[in-house]
């Protein structure tokens, strides 16, 4: 704003403040704007107003999303100046019914106070209900094939144990698995299961 100021009174023109905002990478009392806009043909004397960044963080109250629709949740979080984050999906009798509301990895209450343009990620129901999903077959996977298999399936890695002398981890492969594997064997989908690695 200093530096505006010096700008503005040695090619005579006058300045008027309207307007604060908040714009989180730019700094502090910064110009934002300025009308009329840049390269304007004005007369000295003229006034130029301003917008400038305030040196404050907006915030906003958290909404309750809970048991609402996700097109509601998108958009009351887009009308708040919140950002839809990473939509990940449980095993939910409920589709597409929002289950948590997180923000930093962490659940976050409804009316705490946020800054605006904060990052919030919903956990959404399947509509499975917890369906009976087939029990997959990991052994001999890698960790991240592992995961994948789990993912696709609908259930959840567990503990991630390695057995005996491993040089390298992203080598290793699953000797066994809780539950086990058996020919037509099934859980419940978002279940559990730990798997065991070791060197191949």
């Amino acid at each position: 704003m200093a530096e505006a100021e010096e700008v503005l009174n040695k090619k005579k023109l006058r300045y008027l403040i309207t307007d604060t905002v908040f714009v989180d990478n730019m700094p502090k009392s910064a110009v934002v704007e300025q009308n009329p806009a840049p390269n304007s043909k004005v007369k000295e004397g003229r006034i130029i107003y301003l917008s400038i960044n305030s040196d404050a963080r907006a915030t906003v109250l958290m909404p309750n999303l809970i048991n609402a629709s996700l097109p509601y949740a998108q958009t009351v979080l887009g009308t708040l100046g919140l950002i839809v984050g990473q939509i990940s999906y449980r095993p939910d009798i409920a589709q597409n019914a929002v289950l948590d509301q997180l923000w930093r990895g962490n659940s976050i209450q409804p009316n705490s106070r946020i800054p605006k343009g904060a990052s919030i990620d919903l956990v959404v129901g399947d509509g499975s209900g917890g369906a009976l999903v087939a029990v997959p077959n990991l052994k001999g996977l890698n960790l991240v094939d592992a995961q994948n298999v789990l993912k696709a399936s609908m259930l959840t890695l567990g503990a991630v144990l390695y057995e005996g002398s491993i040089k390298d981890s992203t080598k290793a492969v699953v000797i066994r698995q809780n539950p086990s594997f058996e020919e037509g064997g099934t859980i419940k989908g978002g279940d559990i299961i730990d798997i065991y690695l070791a060197a191949p």
